[in-house]
């Protein structure tokens, strides 16, 4: 009886389900939005336990793992990525990458390109995302509270120096925030810092503009298509704290250009750079 109880909601369920993601486009943002989410929930549950067998705990060399497993998410979100510069990463040692921010989606592309040894730097806030916080952890990914400048400041020196020890990568957004207002917010500084404490080069990574299928506010979430073109290295030895301002406004531009050019959009400023 229980059983034929249940027979009767599945069905309707099943019927609506499909209509809903034909006709509506509200829902299929919302549905796929909690998809993404709950997936990636359930893929960090299959990879801690294998993360704690392999490595005994937190050790960038899970990313490795974490990389492996999230690879195939974006066919379940209807996402291809184009990727071109590649031989750009082909560099020895200890690097920063920096990229553009857009939504957490950016994740995606990030494990596409991630290379080895290579974390990134995040908001503490992620720390407590249940499952997905707990995988953070155990990748070596660096938690830095963004309320507290001094704490960032911190964590970014001991980043440095974690950097030359280990010999290990790091990736940071620099614009701080997700922005998906059609440009580039301006840097924030500590990227630029960390990189000319460790005297290691700089990588830019962009993605180009998810406006084509991914629309936040006005609830869009189709299939598409992300380029992501990997920049050359931008060198930072002999480079003092003085350089700074510099470096972020020369890295800035570049990357912009770059936006512009794989989005197909028109010059738009935002400025370039602040602290």
């Amino acid at each position: 009886m229980v059983a034929g109880m249940d027979a009767v909601w599945i069905l309707p369920v099943l019927l609506v389900l499909p209509l809903l993601l034909w006709t509506s486009s509200t829902f299929v943002f919302y549905f796929k939005k909690c998809f993404y989410v709950a997936y990636m929930m359930l893929l960090a549950v299959i990879a801690i336990p294998i993360c704690i067998l392999k490595s005994g705990g937190r050790d960038i060399e899970n990313m490795r793992v974490i990389r492996f497993m999230v690879r195939h998410v974006k066919y379940f979100l209807g996402l291809r990525f184009q990727v071109s510069g590649w031989e750009h990463l082909q560099t020895d040692g200890p690097y920063v990458i920096i990229s553009n921010h857009q939504s957490s989606l950016d994740v995606l592309g990030m494990m596409e390109v991630l290379p080895d040894r290579c974390s990134t730097i995040a908001k503490k806030e992620l720390l407590w995302a249940g499952t997905v916080g707990m995988i953070c952890w155990l990748g070596g990914i660096v938690f830095i509270n963004r309320k507290k400048t001094s704490d960032a400041k911190n964590v970014m020196s001991d980043a440095a120096k974690t950097m030359l020890a280990d010999k290990i990568r790091l990736w940071v957004f620099p614009e701080g925030t997700r922005n998906q207002n059609g440009g580039l917010l301006p840097f924030k500084k500590g990227a630029f810092h960390l990189a000319i404490q460790a005297q290691v080069p700089i990588v830019p990574i962009v993605f180009s503009s998810y406006s084509n299928f991914y629309l936040r506010k006005e609830k869009e979430f189709k299939s598409g298509t992300i380029t992501l073109k990997i920049l050359p290295k931008i060198e930072t030895k002999g480079l003092t704290a003085d350089d700074v301002t510099l470096l972020s406004e020369q890295s800035f531009g570049i990357m912009r250009s770059a936006f512009l050019e794989i989005s197909g959009q028109s010059v738009q400023s935002n400025g370039p750079s602040t602290h």
